[in-house]
């Protein structure tokens, strides 16, 4: 028996009820069609998380049977035979004595789901233990989200929650071989930036299990993301793969399907055809830009003021295999631990191939900084963005490589709030400026930091923090995302409003408060307003 057939983690199958893999697109298929296109709600996510009263079979012989009838009315139909999800209601008012902290310490619970009681053949997929969503129109527990909002459970001294979160990413790469973008049927296909390693480490430094527990589902996950790449040439891509000119493989990020996404059809559907390119290409391509978590940014654009121009999986991104490498240096140092030396070497050997790799076709020595890779095109792309911190968050950089990288972002990527994410405004997406994400904070901050860049490692902290408390003062609330720069406007940009929360800004803002105690964000106070 290998290490991907072992599990130390004994699941209770009884107290996690039999999940419905299929997607409500294949489940429904003429009905969700029709529901889409004819905007039965406004936002394309709502049916898609629905409930259906009744088995699904049923409903759609029902529909098939009215739907031809004079004056039929779909969205009666809709609300007869389907429960929406509704967003849930709290009693929390944000407490005008309440410090930032505090604020955020009173939320984990409001955020906190718990699995006792699963919809019948809804897209949710049951977890086996509680565990915290970001928030808002987000009511699932999100993949690389999870990682960000941890560091602030961590701080606020929730153990048992932080220990329920990992058991039940270990149980989703056990039973689907992969960590899906979120917990739902209609995210199965694709999965996000692979951070498990990552959440190893914290559970480790915690106190929830050693790292080395997790070793069957580090390998798992990175067959997941290189499944074939053993067997390609040069040239070839598979899946995740692409083999380049050279020989070596990096990744790319993809998904399985090359359909609208369920949960944004109609927008697919439209800016599929605003391209001229074949409209499964664009679909697969907005899929992988949903994958890589920057959904979506001019970073994927071969226009970047238009979305139709996405063209993510002929792109080599620098962030997905920083992940990688420290995936494998991970599971080589959790199996050397374990004695298993074979295994070690190999994913040592593995590593360096990637860091070789990465140097040569991610990192520009006459630009100074980390740019993604157009294999199709046989040239790194010229768009600068905040990704190119994430070999110095891994520790993948040379010493000198980390002291170019600091100075070409404190020159063109330090904003008055915070790092920004790209260097491009005005495209509409939400993962461009003038927008400032609390994850990419948190891996600037900690890669500078890795390096002794400390001063510019300050610099963004105190900036984001003083955002983050400027709108928390002004409106009682943590949001998705920030406008960098001081105003009174909120972030805007991509497919849906601005959501509240929210996961991963309160766990970023939590633990950079515990590393910078004289802050002024430690003296702010909410104003007494009602938070949803």
């Amino acid at each position: 028996m290998t290490d991907t057939d072992l599990s130390p983690f004994d699941y209770d199958t009884h107290a996690v009820s039999a999940a419905d893999t299929l997607s409500p697109a294949d489940r429904y298929q003429e009905l969700f069609v029709a529901v889409q296109t004819q905007r039965v709600f406004p936002d394309s996510k709502t049916f898609v998380d629905c409930a259906p009263r009744q088995h699904p079979e049923r409903i759609l012989d029902a529909y098939r049977a009215e739907c031809g009838e004079p004056g039929f009315d779909l969205k009666a139909f809709v609300m007869t035979h389907f429960e929406p999800y509704e967003k849930r209601q709290t009693e929390f008012v944000a407490n005008p004595n309440d410090s930032l902290a505090e604020h955020i310490d009173r939320l984990w619970p409001v955020l906190t789901r718990h699995p006792r009681q699963h919809p019948e053949y809804s897209s949710l997929l049951p977890l086996p233990h509680d565990y915290v969503v970001p928030g808002g129109r987000f009511s699932e527990l999100y993949y690389w989200d999870s990682y960000f909002t941890m560091l602030g459970l961590d701080e606020s001294g929730h153990c048992e929650l932080l220990k329920a979160m990992a058991d039940n990413f270990a149980y989703l790469i056990d039973t689907y071989g992969h960590v899906p973008n979120g917990n739902r049927s209609y995210y199965l296909s694709r999965s996000q930036p692979p951070v498990f390693a990552l959440m190893t480490d914290l559970f480790e430094e915690s106190g929830v299990h050693p790292a080395s527990d997790y070793l069957p589902q580090l390998r798992k996950e990175h067959a997941f993301w290189n499944d074939g790449a053993d067997q390609l040439r040069p040239g070839e891509t598979h899946r995740r793969c692409v083999c380049l000119a050279d020989g070596s493989v990096l990744n790319r990020y993809w998904d399985e399907r090359d359909t609208p996404r369920e949960e944004s059809y109609l927008e697919d559907i439209e800016t599929a055809r605003s391209s001229s390119r074949p409209a499964h290409e664009v679909y697969r391509d907005l899929r992988a830009g949903a994958e890589s978590g920057w959904d979506f940014s001019s970073r994927w654009l071969g226009d970047p003021q238009r979305l139709s121009s996405i063209r993510t999986t002929q792109i080599i991104p620098v962030d997905l295999n920083s992940f990688l490498y420290k995936l494998e240096r991970q599971i080589a140092r959790l199996s050397e631990a374990k004695g298993r030396h074979g295994c070690a070497a190999e994913f040592r050997q593995r590593a360096e191939a990637r860091l070789a790799a990465i140097d040569r076709y991610l990192w520009s020595e006459q630009r100074g900084a980390y740019f993604d890779y157009d294999w199709c095109l046989g040239q790194r792309r010229d768009n600068l963005t905040a990704a190119t911190l994430t070999p110095l968050f891994v520790e993948l950089a040379s010493t000198e490589q980390a002291g170019k990288v600091a100075d070409v972002v404190s020159k063109r990527l330090l904003a008055p709030g915070g790092l920004a994410t790209t260097e491009v405004s005005g495209s509409g997406e939400q993962w461009d400026r003038p927008n400032g994400w609390a994850p990419l904070q948190w891996m600037g901050i900690r890669g500078l930091q890795h390096y002794g860049h400390d001063a510019l490692a300050l610099q963004i902290e105190e900036r984001w923090l003083s955002i983050v408390s400027h709108l928390f003062e002004r409106e009682s609330k943590l949001v998705e995302k920030y406008v960098l720069r001081p105003c009174t406007e909120h972030a805007s940009g991509g497919e849906y409003p601005l959501q509240d929360g929210f996961g991963w800004t309160n766990g970023v803002t939590r633990k950079l408060m515990q590393q910078d105690p004289t802050h002024e964000a430690h003296r702010c106070r909410a104003g007494n307003c009602r938070v949803d």
